[in-house]
């Protein structure tokens, strides 16, 4: 039996046993100082804000017993998974693969690339490591998702407006009904994080419902 949950542009039909939350990129090199986010003048406090919105997010489905699923993005100590030009992209003052206060940014298993303690995956839930903007490429999350019988993503995490709604649009691509938790989400730069909500949710929903965690939380019934 599916939630009705108060959104935008419409209710969000929720089906408790076929729903997943993707908390996308929560990891040190975007959201703490000397991380990849930092090096290219972003302001990461911004993003380190929804700390806690996330935190209270991720409780609910734990206490609901739904699946959470974690995403970092990482590329492989040899940058084999990192085409050169994103390596040239932008002007930071350190480039992808290059020595920071965290290790090697954005580089699996560095410091930095870990997810904020405050957020860390729980024994037993998914973690992948994505090369690309968003969670489908080169990280089989599809077919697991498929056989854990998913059918419903509810999304967090950061950028809004880069990986999340990436991954937003590559699930909706692949049928699943999407639903982002807009103060669970952020972008360095405010304008673009509310065009980003705008444009998922505009017409009819092109990419999913947009809703705040307060929604979630009083149709599901959780405490708190």
């Amino acid at each position: 039996m599916t939630i009705e949950i108060p959104a935008q542009p419409y209710p969000y039909p929720l089906d408790p046993a076929h729903t997943a939350l993707v908390v996308i990129d929560m990891q040190r090199d975007f959201i703490e100082k000397g991380g990849f986010g930092d090096s290219l003048g972003n302001d990461v406090a911004r993003l380190e804000a929804i700390i806690p919105t996330t935190a209270a997010l991720i409780a609910l489905f734990r206490r609901q017993g739904w699946p959470v699923i974690h995403t970092r993005e990482a590329h492989k100590p040899d940058l084999s998974n990192c085409p050169p030009s994103k390596i040239r992209r932008g002007n930071p003052t350190l480039h992808i693969g290059e020595t920071g206060a965290m290790g090697r940014l954005l580089i699996a298993g560095e410091p930095g690339n870990q997810i904020v303690d405050a957020l860390a995956p729980a024994e037993g839930e998914i973690v992948i490591d994505k090369p690309g903007k968003g969670m489908f490429w080169d990280t089989g999350i599809h077919e697991r998702l498929q056989a854990m019988g998913i059918t419903h993503l509810v999304f967090a995490g950061v950028t809004t407006e880069v990986c999340v709604q990436t991954s937003m649009r590559e699930a909706n691509d692949r049928g699943y009904e999407c639903l982002l938790i807009e103060d669970a989400t952020e972008s360095y730069f405010a304008e673009f994080k509310h065009a980003t909500v705008k444009m998922i949710a505009a017409q009819g929903g092109i990419v999913g419902w947009v809703t705040p965690l307060s929604e979630l939380d009083r149709a599901v019934g959780a405490p708190g």
